[in-house]
């Protein structure tokens, strides 16, 4: 098994951690590698320096099929990760020092029990789906697919209206802030905050949100994932914004996308004690009553 190390600059500043997490990996007897932006942040801080045979680019390259990508601070983190594979049926294990993270699902805790699990192979790997964007833009977007969500939002402050078809036919057009099309894992994310509906990863579905609609009853409705959806953009401002997960693109108005989901899914590594329902009950606080206990006396 070979980790392949991944983190973005901003994502660690925390030398002593990070120094546990280098010394580990190096002690595990697996094979490792860092990408350039890591290896130079640890440098910088004091932690380490990376030999430059141990280095990876932009890409990850030509790696060996027994491979598990380690990301290492959020969920933003894991996305670019995901991004940094290109595709390759590797799976993603993240590590997570960033805040509520769904998908990152090993604690900062126990970083050495982690590493025992990879050369074990006691990991749980679980398929993701993801969806597929096409449009007619004049120039294509660089990866054109999405992990949690892809969004339509307004430039500025007029509204932003989007008609929204699925397989031809007409849902609505959505007035307000605009529009998100998530995937189930991604109906913890983006899609959550907007009062999307909380759906199981393995779920055969997407969810269609709409973003501060000016009707208050437009509401989430979830279709078929074998579905395609095409929107359509129609605004007063010339430019829109859309969202692939965490990456922006300022499109013009009356622009069309199309998106379905991927022939292609992603692999997310998780401890084997750790399951999506408690990830809910933790990270969401379910069933915890924080009432004082002198109320309860009385």
């Amino acid at each position: 098994m070979k980790i392949i190390l991944f983190s973005r600059t901003t994502s660690v500043n925390r030398p002593v951690l990070l120094r546990q997490l280098i010394d580990t990996v190096e002690n595990s007897g697996l094979e490792w590698c860092v990408n350039e932006e890591f290896a130079r942040e640890l440098e910088r801080m004091g932690v380490c320096s990376i030999p430059t045979s141990k280095l990876y680019g932009a890409t990850i390259g030509d790696q060996s099929k027994e491979s598990i990508l380690v990301s290492v601070g959020g969920d933003g983190t894991l996305l670019d990760g995901i991004r940094r594979l290109e595709g390759r049926p590797i799976p993603v294990l993240g590590i997570n020092l960033g805040h509520l993270g769904f998908l990152t699902g090993a604690g900062r805790d126990g970083i050495s029990h982690i590493f025992d699990d990879i050369r074990n192979n006691r990991l749980r790997i679980e398929e993701r789906s993801m969806v597929r964007v096409e449009s007619d833009m004049p120039t294509s977007i660089q990866w054109p697919f999405a992990v949690n969500e892809f969004a339509i939002q307004r430039h500025g402050a007029n509204m932003i209206s989007v008609e929204t078809y699925v397989d031809g036919q007409m849902v609505a057009t959505y007035h307000g802030d605009g529009v998100l099309l998530s995937t189930p894992t991604g109906s913890t994310a983006y899609s959550l905050s907007v009062g999307g509906p909380v759906v199981a990863p393995t779920c055969a579905c997407l969810v269609i949100s709409p973003l501060a609609p000016h009707n208050l009853t437009m509401r989430p409705i979830v279709i078929p994932d074998s579905c395609e959806v095409t929107f359509r953009i129609r605004a007063r401002q010339p430019y829109a914004f859309v969202t692939l997960d965490n990456t922006a693109y300022r499109v013009r108005e009356g622009t069309v996308f199309k998106v379905k989901k991927s022939e292609n899914n992603f692999f997310l590594a998780l401890p084997q004690n750790i399951s999506f329902y408690d990830t809910l009950r933790e990270k969401m606080m379910w069933g915890m009553d924080n009432r004082d206990d002198r109320y309860e006396e009385q």
